[in-house]
């Protein structure tokens, strides 16, 4: 199998509201909204958005033993981990096991996630 398609629409249009959902943990935080997905391999691709006030520091920073590319589309992210601003345009290639976060915005950010859980490392 492979990942789903969809036709031209913006996630990031008013009419789109209704598709994001809250992220289990973050709820009034961040949401997302998976733009695609392989339910065989598990990769996907989605969109993080974080409010604006938005702080994720009690939970700390995360790692994942596979491999994942981020863009941000909009706004501003500052991840502790890397001690930055990530600005609108900013991209990464994360190795498995990079520690990232937290992250705080003041007003609000949405990251393009690209996860290949399939290329997992033990």
């Amino acid at each position: 199998m492979s990942k789903t398609t969809a036709t031209y629409w913006n996630p990031l249009f008013a009419e789109s509201a209704g598709a994001w959902q809250p992220i289990a943990g973050l709820e009034g935080i961040a949401e997302e909204l998976t733009l695609s997905i392989d339910d065989d391999s598990g990769e996907y691709t989605r969109l993080t958005r974080f409010h604006p006030g938005a702080d994720t520091q009690d939970f700390g920073g995360k790692s994942h033993d596979y491999p994942e590319e981020i863009f941000i589309v909009s706004g501003r992210l500052y991840d502790q981990a890397f001690d930055m601003w990530l600005e609108t345009g900013h991209y990464a290639s994360r190795p498995p096991g990079e520690v990232h976060g937290p992250f705080k915005t003041d007003e609000g950010c949405v990251v393009l996630e690209v996860s290949f859980p399939n290329k997992s490392t033990p």
